[in-house]
């Protein structure tokens, strides 16, 4: 089943609205738009066609030379609440941290946002900037009207880092 939906005038959905590092961010209209799936050309799955999943696994597979061996799966998916902070995520291989952690975020981190009532699925989104007290995210599918770009604060008590947004669950590292 396709749904095509773009409220946005200014606008076409696959548009190229940014990018990180020469990684494109395309415009994907509605939240739940879908356009098809993405394979690169040896068959790995980026996921579907500019869903915030699709830019970030693309990112990491261009930019990091990274395949997660589960290529499968929601955002929220991409966070498993039974990992210990700093330890390994076997279904995406890479370092995953609570929020909040122990570690730092770092550029180039992977920010997993939980579910909520209007999008079921969750969202990743790529740390772009950090600083001592603030991180920027880059972002796909961030709505008809949303900026690809946002920032949060970021603090650190009694010898944690945390991002101060109650949606992230953590943050992932190559």
């Amino acid at each position: 089943m396709s749904k095509k939906i773009n409220l946005n005038p200014n606008y076409d959905v696959g548009q190229k609205i940014d990018s990180l590092n020469g990684i494109a961010v395309y415009y994907n209209g509605g939240i739940g738009n879908v356009d098809g799936r993405a394979l690169t050309k040896d068959g790995y799955n980026l996921g579907l066609k500019y869903q915030c999943v699709e830019f970030v696994k693309r990112y990491y597979y261009e930019e990091l030379n990274h395949k997660m061996p589960n290529s499968y799966g929601h955002a929220k998916d991409f966070f498993n609440a039974q990992i210990n902070d700093g330890k390994i995520n076997a279904q995406r291989n890479l370092k995953q941290f609570k929020n909040p952690s122990k570690s730092k975020p770092k550029i180039n981190d992977i920010v997993v946002y939980s579910e909520t009532t209007l999008n079921k699925h969750g969202h990743v989104a790529i740390i772009t900037n950090v600083t001592e007290n603030e991180i920027e995210i880059i972002q796909q599918n961030s709505g008809s009207f949303g900026s690809s770009r946002e920032k949060y604060e970021l603090t650190s008590k009694e010898g944690k880092w945390q991002i101060e947004n109650n949606r992230i669950l953590g943050w992932l590292r190559k």
